[in-house]
């Protein structure tokens, strides 16, 4: 399988990710999502949902296999963290 190359700038793709997350993914996200990955197509606006990002990403490019992915969690500001600071909590609203 070829690597799928970016279509956007840095700048651009983050946008569009974090637009898609707020209008289509954060109203049907609940309490117990909370930690999970979101790996969404910034394309199309697909998206899926699993605690492991690796398999979050791998169902995603099942049904979009040329997507251009913006990885997120839900309920955090940052998908990684590096260090052992405890995450910040952060509303819903």
């Amino acid at each position: 399988m070829e690597a799928v190359k970016p279509r956007y700038g840095p700048a651009e793709f983050a946008q569009r990710g974090q637009t898609l997350y707020e209008q289509k993914v954060r109203g049907h996200v609940t309490d117990e999502d909370k930690g999970k990955f979101v790996a969404i197509d910034i394309e199309t606006g697909a998206y899926e949902l699993d605690s492991d990002d690796y398999a979050a990403t791998e169902r995603l490019l099942q049904r979009q296999p040329v997507a251009q992915i913006w990885l997120s969690r839900v309920g955090d500001r940052t998908t990684y963290r590096i260090g052992g600071c405890p995450p910040m909590e952060r509303s819903w609203s």
